[in-house]
């Protein structure tokens, strides 16, 4: 594990295509999948995280609350499973009944969706408007393994609501902090 920060990828980027496999259906979801929720939270993860599984619990929550009022989210992991075997798809699986996840968590074999969003570590979140346009990048909030600082997804809270209100995210956006993505030989970028 090495710990990692958010590369905080530009505020207004178009959120760049995917086509990825649901291990848990067997389906491809895309980005146009999504295309009527007005706003678009894509978070890169993995199953053995300690960062990821710190917050699992109040993200699956976060996810759940805020469906209904128009987000949609997509989880991707891009990790190298020959070389990390816990982050296999079947493994995904097992760990969307353990955290609760209730929304796709697909699987970035290749990793070049995970290069097209400049994902760094685990987690990396990305909130997108309803033009798909990239108004927040960070945190889920200022908690961390052995930090005693409660779970509260407050950063997160603040930009999806500014964002499903049509506002723009105000405040000083923080990068996420958490394990480095485990690139396959030859695909580490240089970000």
């Amino acid at each position: 594990m090495v710990r990692t920060e958010s590369t905080m990828l530009a505020l207004g980027t178009q959120a760049p295509d995917f086509e990825l496999l649901e291990p848990k259906t067997g389906n491809l979801v895309s980005l146009t999948d999504f295309k009527d929720y007005a706003a678009l939270l894509v978070i890169f993860m993995c199953n053995h995280c300690p960062y990821v599984k710190h917050i699992g619990k109040e993200l699956g929550l976060f996810i759940h609350n805020y469906r209904a009022k128009g987000l949609a989210t997509v989880g991707i992991n891009a990790n190298d499973v020959e070389n990390h075997p816990d982050d296999s798809p079947e493994k995904m699986i097992e760990e969307i009944k353990i955290q609760g996840y209730d929304f796709p968590y697909l699987y970035d074999e290749s990793q070049k969706v995970a290069q097209a969003y400049r994902a760094a570590c685990t987690p990396d979140l990305f909130l997108f408007d309803k033009d798909r346009k990239l108004v927040y990048r960070g945190q889920f909030d200022d908690s961390r393994p052995g930090n005693s600082v409660p779970v509260t997804g407050k950063d997160l809270k603040t930009a999806v609501e500014a964002t499903l209100k049509g506002q723009v995210v105000a405040g000083e956006q923080l990068p996420s902090v958490g394990c480095n993505i485990k690139w396959k030989p030859g695909n580490a970028p240089s970000y």
